[in-house]
């Protein structure tokens, strides 16, 4: 199943109160690899901007008034997206906004239903409980490039977002809220199948190994996790 990271920016904060998506992007990875396959789409919501939101993304009125309504892109957007992994930051949010868009044209899917969801949010807050995890931190934290995001702009984001996902999650090629495991099953090692009564060997490091730890550590940031791991214990070296 590919993985699709999406974004979407909107009128305002609460889709309850009427607001509507104004932007919808969309980035496809095969493979744990970037592809050229997007998704992007500016959408007249017809109706009015919060302030609040507009000093956010920097999307106007007037700059909408020849964009499509979401009826006459939602076939596109099904398309692009049915079948695969949706990767969202705060999910709950973008979720909510695009079903009450596609019940606004009269359809009766709804994008769990075709689409699994993992909110990188939460996913962020089971790795990194107690700091911030908003996508800008998590730049900082994951030593990912967002130097050209001085507004929120959907396919900005979402290509932002892939960065930050593919380093969050490592070398694993799956990797889902409802199928991570918790801290505690993490740690019995009956549930788990790891078994503690065996003695590892240890594995010691040259200088220039050593060094290049160093190297990656300043590259993730003083605020990522792995600088406190590192100071709790000196490493073997040969």
């Amino acid at each position: 199943m590919d993985l699709i990271v999406l974004d979407t920016e909107t009128t305002g904060l609460n889709a309850a109160d009427g607001h509507r998506v104004i932007e919808v992007g969309c980035v496809r990875l095969a493979n744990r690899k970037h592809t050229d396959l997007r998704f992007h789409s500016y959408v007249n919501p017809g109706r009015a901007i919060d302030p609040e939101a507009q000093e956010v993304h920097g999307i106007t009125e007037q700059f909408l008034e020849d964009k499509p309504v979401f009826s006459e892109v939602v076939d596109h957007f099904l398309e692009f997206v049915g079948g695969s992994e949706l990767v969202i930051h705060n999910a709950p949010f973008d979720i909510g906004f695009l079903n009450q868009e596609l019940e606004l044209t009269g359809s009766s899917v709804r994008l769990e239903d075709i689409c699994a969801v993992t909110d990188s949010l939460e996913l962020a807050r089971q790795m990194h409980p107690g700091q911030r995890n908003s996508l800008d931190a998590l730049c900082r934290r994951y030593g990912v490039d967002n130097s050209g995001r001085d507004l929120h702009g959907a396919l900005l984001d979402a290509e932002i977002l892939a960065d930050v996902y593919l380093a969050m999650t490592g070398g694993q090629t799956t990797l889902t809220l409802e199928g991570a495991p918790s801290r505690e099953a993490a740690t019995d090692s009956t549930e788990s199948g790891f078994r503690n009564d065996v003695e590892f060997p240890v594995i010691c490091v040259d200088e220039t190994e050593l060094a290049e730890h160093r190297r990656w550590l300043e590259l993730l940031g003083p605020d990522s996790p792995w600088h406190e791991i590192d100071q709790a214990g000196d490493v073997p070296q040969r």
